[in-house]
């Protein structure tokens, strides 16, 4: 805080100093007035960057087929479970007493199929003798055919009913993490309502959010950098998987996922940083202040060294304005894409205060004297 509070009243006093040089008429060559200048730095890789968080990438809520009383739970969030594994169960007493009935069902259509079957028989044989009539034996052989049925019937209630018995035990499909626990014993839950969230063993990813404006240079199979707050300063490479094509309604930001390599030491629920490639592929940046902008066109005062110097021997220089392309403007710095050169020194304060060729003394942040090159003051 104590360099950014120096820096911010190093920046004032030489914009002060310009604003008073300008507001006494021409500037007195013998007088220069100091500067504050810089060299283009490196684009500020933090304004490409995405607060995340790590996930599976195989991660699915877990409930019940059928609905009833939550007996017991038999795993808390965090716990490791393998597949198979029991993690929750609901009262099976509702659905055994369906199973019953299901069977009883059965066995009373069982009842009346052996009933249909022997009548049948009864009166095939009366039929041969020709003691029973045509329409007397097709109502004999109907009560089979619907005996019949109601038998396959009641077999296939009772079979979904003994599954359903089945159904009373929660079990862990793949082997995994529960990532979330929704749902606690004594609650009457419903089928289909969600009791755990399991993250399957397997490859982890960082789930991000891109703002809209943002959006259209990002690309599925993007390498990016990825960056663990527990890890800070090792970046682990990554590439965008997944790129959700509609916004969130609330947040207006698009959803991705971010693969990690395979083997990566990261854990789940752990905070990332995302780092995207500057999409403009600019290698220079200068800071916001150094931006001087007329008529719509951007520009930069560019601090050429003449070979003068001051009466107390610090080198004085001219300042001449070069137009540049500037990239998307970041927090505290700007891209520039053409226009200036890494060795080349920049005004960073009181751009709008100054003239075409007017003669200042250059300092840097530390409010130093520039030394410059021989090159430079050619």
């Amino acid at each position: 805080m104590r360099r950014s509070m120096s820096r911010s009243v190093l920046v004032a006093a030489a914009a002060s100093l310009l604003l008073a040089a300008c507001g006494r008429g021409p500037v007195d060559a013998g007088a220069p007035r100091p500067a504050l200048v810089v060299q283009p730095g490196t684009p500020d890789l933090q304004a490409q960057a995405f607060a995340g968080v790590v996930v599976a990438r195989q991660q699915s809520p877990l409930a019940f087929q059928i609905g009833g009383h939550l007996v017991r739970r038999l795993v808390d969030m965090g716990a490791r479970v393998n597949k198979g594994q029991v993690l929750a169960q609901i009262d099976p007493r509702d659905v055994a007493l369906q199973a019953d009935a299901a069977r009883a069902t059965l066995t009373t259509a069982q009842s009346d199929l052996a009933l249909a079957q022997a009548q049948r028989k009864r009166y095939q044989a009366l039929a041969q003798q020709q003691a029973v009539s045509r329409a007397q034996m097709d109502t004999v052989e109907t009560q089979y055919q619907a005996a019949a049925a109601a038998v396959k019937q009641a077999q296939a209630q009772y079979d979904a009913a003994r599954n359903q018995s089945g159904y009373a035990d929660l079990r862990a499909p793949v082997d995994g993490v529960i990532a979330q626990r929704l749902a606690e014993a004594g609650q009457v839950v419903a089928a289909g309502q969600a009791v755990f969230t399991l993250a399957a063993d397997g490859d982890r990813e960082v789930q991000i959010s891109i703002p809209e404006q943002r959006i259209g240079a990002f690309r599925v199979g993007e390498p990016v950098l990825v960056e663990l707050w527990a890890q800070q300063g090792q970046r682990m490479p990554g590439r965008i998987r997944e790129l959700s094509p509609v916004a969130d309604a609330q947040a207006r930001t698009y959803a991705a996922r971010v693969e990690l390599p395979a083997g990566a030491n990261v854990e789940l629920g752990q905070s990332a940083r995302v780092y995207a490639a500057d999409p403009t592929g600019a290698s220079l940046s200068v800071p916001l202040a150094a931006v001087y902008e007329k008529d719509g066109a951007t520009a930069l005062w560019v601090v050429t060294p003449d070979g003068q110097t001051a009466r107390d021997g610090a080198a004085l220089a001219s300042l001449h304005l070069r137009p540049v392309k500037l990239g998307p403007w970041g927090e505290d710095s700007v891209p520039v894409l053409s226009g200036i050169t890494a060795g080349d020194w920049i005004l960073a304060a009181g751009v709008h205060l100054v003239r075409e060729g007017q003669i200042v003394e250059p300092v840097d942040r530390n409010n130093r004297p520039v030394p410059f090159t021989k090159q430079q003051t050619k």
